[in-house]
């Protein structure tokens, strides 16, 4: 990008002193923190050409520089909690245009609505760099009977006339406001100084993905939902897929002989699973605390190097990505039990299988459909290898 061209800024406010939940930016939802979920929302939208983080908080900024966004530190006076929004998203501005190049679009994101559609995003850019229209937010389409209490206490219909209760297919739509995401020209932005002005547009989002944390009550209930609202088939972007063992690829049961010898059973499905993996150049590690030889022999039948033993799987993941040269933040790790919950803290795509521990699934970004045992594995390698690029397939079959 030359210096003439103006950029497509994601800017994400994210100060540090919220007080309806404390610490609110850095708390986790499907196990990744809000923040970090806004910055790959943005990163993931086609025609966002760079994604900031405006914060005044050194943890907050870490998490999200991580994450791959750009940090402009907000200076105090614009973090309290009489400070706007916009104030921070025109500070920002003026941070990047004073050593970069100008600024055409700006999405302004916010970070307390965790399911941010890419999608939405870039529509909203669309609209904005086809001139359609000067600002546009995301809303949902309702077709609710809205009221309000009267001074005297009486409720007071608002889009509606209380006489007359028309079928909703003969109802004209309304669109709530999400809070999710807002788009306009840095310019008409500069001019009007709010975020709404001039010819106004919508972009309409799925109602699951409207909900916006203020409280600790909506933080529960979007924790809830993340497998929810974010499950289906969609493509998981990792480089490198590291999965535990027992209950992973298997379904956590064992046989044992008279001798004490233990076996176990495992899904044919998932070996096929990891051959394509192989033949496509994914890295594949499994990392067990089993000291069974069993753990062993199965890494060897499908051709995937193992780490057995392991107390601190955390230490010995981030070594192993080390040693490959692979960013933690591209690793899918697959989990089942407590004992995963460290390694899947680190990554940037924490799995559960389907009948995972309460406390996996809710750190976890991804639930899978698959028990352990039952194809989980090769219900993850599927998603993954729908978004790598395309690879010769080489090498045997598993």
């Amino acid at each position: 990008m030359t210096n003439e061209q103006p950029r497509t800024v994601a800017i994400i406010p994210a100060r540090g002193g919220s007080k309806g939940v404390p610490r609110k930016n850095l708390r986790t939802v499907g196990g990744v923190p809000l923040v970090v979920r806004a910055v790959r929302a943005a990163a993931a939208a086609f025609a966002v050409d760079l994604v900031v983080v405006t914060t005044d908080d050194a943890e907050i900024a870490d998490a999200a520089a991580a994450a791959g966004a750009c940090i402009v530190r907000r200076p105090a006076e614009l973090a309290g909690d009489t400070a706007s929004s916009e104030s921070a998203v025109l500070h920002a501005l003026d941070e990047l245009e004073a050593d970069g190049p100008t600024v055409g679009t700006v999405v302004f994101i916010q970070a307390t609505s965790p399911f941010i559609p890419s999608g939405g995003i870039d529509e909203a850019i669309d609209h904005i760099r086809a001139d359609r229209f000067d600002s546009v937010f995301s809303a949902h389409e309702t077709y609710g009977f809205l009221w309000r209490r009267a001074a005297d206490e009486h409720a007071a219909a608002i889009n509606h006339d209380a006489a007359h209760r028309p079928r909703r297919q003969d109802r004209e739509p309304h669109y709530l406001e999400t809070g999710a995401f807002y788009a306009f020209t840095a310019s008409g932005f500069r001019a009007a100084g709010h975020r709404f002005f001039g010819r106004i547009g919508i972009v309409e989002v799925p109602e699951r993905t409207a909900i916006e944390i203020d409280d600790e009550q909506q933080l529960a209930v979007a924790s809830a939902l993340a497998d929810v609202v974010e499950q289906g088939d969609e493509p998981i972007p990792a480089a490198a897929i590291v999965t535990d063992f027992d209950g992973v690829h298997t379904d956590d049961t064992a046989f044992v002989d008279a001798d004490g010898h233990e076996f176990v059973r495992v899904s044919r499905s998932d070996g096929m699973g990891v051959s394509r993996l192989r033949r496509a150049g994914i890295p594949m590690l499994i990392l067990s605390t089993e000291t069974n030889t069993v753990v062993g022999a199965r890494g060897r039948k499908l051709g995937v190097p193992v780490a057995q033993a392991i107390d601190d799987k955390a230490s010995a993941l981030a070594a192993w990505a080390a040693d490959e040269g692979i960013d933690l933040a591209d690793i899918a790790y697959l989990g089942n039990d407590v004992n995963d919950l460290g390694a899947m803290g680190l990554v940037g795509w924490p799995v559960a299988v389907a009948d995972a521990r309460p406390e996996v699934r809710a750190a976890a970004r991804v639930v899978l459909t698959r028990r352990g045992g039952d194809g989980a594995v090769r219900e993850l390698i599927e998603r993954v290898l729908v978004a790598a690029p395309p690879a010769a397939e080489t090498g045997p079959a598993v």
